[in-house]
């Protein structure tokens, strides 16, 4: 092997280097904002899931006194 056929693989392997290297960087800020979403996706999950919890414990909209689903018409008919 020439000196100039190991140059061009040697500068071919530094350009998919630096493709990957950009990848994974791309990766990572996807990844944190993702983690982010998913942060805040629990924190809204958990504020919902105490609210049902508060209206359940009072009785909630279209629950009878034993705390069970009333039958009702929907809203449609």
């Amino acid at each position: 092997m020439s000196d100039h056929d190991n140059a061009g693989r040697i500068l071919n392997l530094e350009e998919k280097v630096a493709y990957l290297e950009r990848h994974v960087t791309a990766q990572d800020k996807v990844m944190l904002e993702l983690s982010d979403l998913l942060a805040r996706v629990r924190a809204e999950l958990k504020m919902l899931r105490e609210r049902a919890g508060d209206s359940g414990a009072n009785g909630g909209a279209g629950r009878d006194e034993g705390g069970e689903l009333r039958d009702e018409r929907p809203p449609h008919y």
